[in-house]
This record gives C-alpha cells, structure tokens and sequence, in this order.
C-alpha cells in the first residue's frame, strides 16, 4: 500500500506541477497572445484561414457559435461514416479489411458498426464496440479514428473557451469565433503535444509502422500473427482527446501501446493534463486565479480519495479467494503484472474520472468496493476534472447550481464571478 501511496502522490505532483504552465499557455492561445510557438504556427494558422474563408477578426453570438459546433460535427461524422465504408477500396490496407480476401476473424465493417464508430467518436463517448487490429485499416486509424479524436476534442476545448469567455466578459453579447478557437485549439495545443508524446512513447517501445503483420513462432511452437500498425502517433490524441479508442482491443494493457511503467505514468498525465489545465486557463481568462485553483483542489481531492480508495480495496483482495488459496497478494486478476496494483487501480481512476475509454486492466475485475468508485466517478457527471473541455463546463455548471441553491436559502440574488444569476426579463410590449 505504501510504495502505491508514493506513486498516488507523485502523479499528484507532476500534475500540479504542469498544470499552471499548461493552463497559461492555452489562455494565451485563446486570447490571441503570442506563444512560442507562434513565430511557426501564425504562418499556417493564416493559411488555415484563408483556405477555408474564415473572417478570424469576425466574432459569433452564442447562436452562431453553437451552428458552428454542430455543423463541424456533422461534417465530420458524415465523411467518417463514408470513409469507413469505403475502407476496402483505399489505401494502406495491408490486412484487406473491407475486402474478400479480409483474414479470417476480421469484423465486416457493417453499416450499423460504421455509424457506430463515427458516432461514437464525433461525440467523445468512448464507445468501443470493436477490436481495432482487426476492424480498421492504418488508413483508417490515422484519417479516421485520429482526426475524429483530434476534431471532437478541439469542439469540446472551443465550447468550453466560449463558457469562460461568457463568464469573464463584461457588457458583450459575443463569445469569440468558434473557427478560429477550434484551428488554434489542434494547431497550438493538441498537436504539438501529440508530437511530443508520439516521440517519448517511441523511445519506450510503442510500435509505429505501416509494414505488414509480422509471423512469428511462441515458446510452445504455435504460430502467432503480431500485428503492427502507427501506433504511437495514435496513442497521445487517443489520451488527450478523452477518446480512449485503442489502437488494440486491450487498449493500454497491451505492452504495444503501453510498455513500461514510465509509459503507464505519462499516459496518464496525457489523459488529465488539458483538462487540469483548463482550471488555470479558466482563472486567467476570468481574472480570479484563485478561483481556478479552488477548482483544482476539489478535482484533485475527489480524485485522490478515490485512488486511496481503489488501492486499498484491490490490495485486500476478495475475502473469497484468499479463503480458498491461502495466499494475500491483492487482486491481481484482469490487471498487467508490469503495472501491479497501484498503477492499476489508480489508471482505473484517471480513466473513469475524466470519463476516457483508455484502461490498462479489466474494470469489471475490480473488487465491488473499487468497481463502486468507478461508477461514482462516471455518475458525477465529468466533474473530477472530467474530459476535454466538458470537464471544466460540468464543474462550473456544478457551481452554479450550488450557487443559486444556497442564495435562495439565505434570502439573496445569487452571484457567480459578479454576475447575477437570474432570469432573463423580456420587457412588455405596450398595448396601444
């Protein structure tokens, strides 16, 4: 339990430690601030724009911001949705996926599974209802499955942009340019730090090929197919987008796309580093640092007390088991003995916190006391720092029903951040 703690605590630490730096630079992305990056990136972002003919001084109303949301996501779905279904007549399809000469066990992509998956990750529910190696072609995994993960986490940071922005605006019915906050959300955020990662994760032996599957003979003699794919390039949007779609139908458990036990700690920094940093974005923009980091430590409270809890609970084990093998060794059942308990139980916990499909171990192997903390973190609805962008709009919405609610008990207009929280008041047209 102890060496569990000290692992528990040093996640805490480096996510501490990364999030104001993290947070500041993305407030500075968003309220068009030159960063480091800007000396490369405003050349292309300028060409993004002239491209698509957006007006990026032009800023939208909340009606207009929102049917710009919801026509990208269209979009988006839709030429997913075709591309699977045209996956056996494009290219990079070693394997024949979508084809006759497909190898045997290969899922046919069905109408219903491609809306499935182009649904499911247009919206980041981490719905995953098919193995990766044997479903999709590399070209689907990198045009598909990794723009739609770099697409709806880039919606999910502009809609949580343009909350702040309502928030921390004084006298103005405009809340940005959704455009222009998606284009910089990939361009200065996502994808370097895609970048970044896909380099670390190769220095620890996270495959990234687009060869052919490799035959190979185990110990015993049998034959066995490894396959191989872009792995690494896939696996940090996978993280940081909340996706959690696995290149492998074992996801983070398969020493492919998780290896090490230093791979295991980054990737979950990966997975709550956007959102704890958009606490400290969200102080910034509204001026009120303090607030934002009040926000954090309830997260990381609620986050860490359920990790204690988790560790605990599989470090007894099942009082079943340990009666009918006379052995304590914890639960081990359903979890990578590379990673052992504690990195289990507490990626169990980063994963239902922020609500992202990526697991390194079966959660329905939990004991029922850990499995309870699972569901816990699912059912607040994304407020233990949540998913990217939606985690940051539950927990202000959080607040601002815990607002209303105890200004009504003491007799007084509640107010959020200076704002009255009231209904709007049409005026009455006079009769003549």
């Amino acid at each position: 339990m102890i060496p569990g703690i000290w692992q528990l605590l040093a996640f805490a630490v480096f996510l501490t430690l990364l999030t104001k730096p993290l947070g500041s630079y993305m407030a500075d992305v968003f309220e068009g601030r030159r960063t480091l990056l800007s000396r490369f990136l405003v050349p292309c972002e300028g060409f993004i724009y002239r491209l698509c003919g957006i007006d990026a001084e032009r800023q939208q109303q909340w009606a207009a911001y929102a049917a710009s949301c919801l026509a990208f996501s269209l979009v988006g779905v839709l030429l997913f949705y075709a591309h699977l279904r045209l996956q056996g007549l494009l290219p990079l399809n070693p394997r024949g996926f979508g084809t006759p000469s497909a190898p045997p066990g290969a899922t046919p992509m069905t109408p219903d599974l491609a809306f499935n998956i182009a649904i499911s990750f247009m919206t980041n529910t981490s719905w995953q209802s098919w193995s990766g190696e044997t479903t999709l072609s590399n070209l689907s995994q990198m045009l598909g499955i990794a723009v739609q993960s770099f697409t709806s986490a880039a919606a999910g940071m502009a809609v949580a942009v343009a909350l702040i922005r309502s928030l921390a605006r004084q006298e103005s019915d405009v809340l940005g340019n959704f455009w222009v906050d998606v284009t910089r959300s990939v361009l200065y955020i996502l994808l370097p730090l895609s970048f970044i990662a896909a380099l670390f994760l190769c220095s620890q032996g996270v495959v990234q090929s687009l060869g052919t599957w490799q035959n190979a003979a185990t110990l015993e003699g049998a034959a066995q197919t490894i396959p191989l794919g872009p792995v690494a390039s896939q696996e940090p949007i996978k993280l940081l987008s909340s996706d959690g779609g696995g290149f492998f139908n074992a996801n983070s458990a398969h020493p492919f796309e998780n290896p090490t036990p230093l791979s295991n700690f980054v990737e979950m920094l990966l997975i709550l580093a956007i959102p704890a940093g958009f606490t400290a974005t969200f102080g910034r923009m509204v001026r009120e640092q303090s607030h934002g980091w009040t926000l954090y430590a309830v997260m990381m409270f609620l986050f860490i007390a359920g990790s204690c809890i988790t560790m605990w609970s599989e470090r007894g084990g099942s009082p079943a088991i340990k009666a009918a093998v006379a052995v304590d060794g914890g639960n081990m059942e359903g979890k990578e003995v590379r990673f052992g308990i504690p990195a289990s139980s507490v990626f169990s916990v980063v994963s239902t916190a922020s609500s992202d499909g990526a697991v390194n171990s079966m959660h329905d192997s939990f004991t029922p006391l850990a499995g309870l903390v699972q569901l816990f973190n699912l059912k607040t609805g994304e407020v233990i720092f949540g998913g990217t962008g939606s985690g940051l709009i539950s927990m202000i919405l959080t607040c601002l029903i815990t607002i209303f609610i105890a200004g009504l008990m003491v007799g007084r207009t509640p107010e959020y951040l200076g704002k009255k929280i009231i209904v709007r008041r049409r005026p009455i047209a006079k009769r003549a």
